[in-house]
């Protein structure tokens, strides 16, 4: 099993969602969450990648598909994260 198969839905989420550049309250935001939920997300995927900080997360989702990582080919739809729409102009 590659260390990403034991990654929840949420955490390859997340992970995605760091790999975009949002800040944890960023990303809160855009799955409905807490920032703490994000960090409990952030810190599972870390142990479970063997990673220790956001930019060595967003590496491995890079070498590992990178837009592809989590869903289908290609960035997110801006409608999916309207942060990532306003912050783009």
């Amino acid at each position: 099993m590659q260390p990403r198969e034991r990654l929840t839905a949420k955490e390859m989420q997340v992970a995605a969602l760091v790999w975009e550049g949002l800040t944890n309250r960023e990303i809160a935001r855009t799955i409905g969450t807490t920032e703490q939920v994000v960090k409990n997300y952030l810190r599972n995927a870390f142990d479970k990648l063997g990673v220790w900080s956001r930019l060595e997360l967003a590496i491995y989702v890079a070498g590992h598909g990178g837009a592809s990582w989590y869903g289908a080919p290609g960035p997110p739809p801006a409608e999916a994260l309207p942060d990532l729409a306003l912050r783009a102009r």
